[in-house]
């Protein structure tokens, strides 16, 4: 399976789980200027940016650590830009990560803080 591919399964099985947590999603693949967030989606009152990560083993490490610091930044800054772009500066925002290992879900909530927002 390519990494394309790959991608794509791992934001449908992420939809899915997000949609039974009663997550409403609000935007996928968000592209901007400064960059792309996987799902963009309404827990409850927050604003939550949602960056998935899937992989088959762990040959190149845990999928979450896939989201460094370079990473977190470049979501940080989309995630400015779609808040401004939607003006949607009253609700509380939240950074999450959910990892997909063989099949099995772990939702990483609160995976890193910015102070961009």
């Amino acid at each position: 399976m390519n990494t394309k591919i790959k991608g794509l399964y791992g934001e449908d099985v992420a939809v899915k789980y997000l949609a039974k947590q009663k997550y409403k999603i609000i935007s996928r693949n968000y592209t901007c200027p400064l960059g792309e967030i996987d799902i963009v989606a309404l827990d409850k009152k927050t604003l939550v940016f949602i960056e998935v990560k899937a992989r088959t083993n762990e040959a190149f490490g845990l999928p979450r650590e896939a989201v460094n610091k370079p990473k977190q930044w470049h979501i940080s800054k989309t995630a400015q830009y779609f808040i401004h772009e939607h003006q949607v500066f009253s609700l509380e925002t939240r950074f999450d990560v959910i990892e997909i290992l063989n099949e099995k879900i772990n939702h990483i909530k609160n995976a890193f803080e910015t102070n961009l927002l």
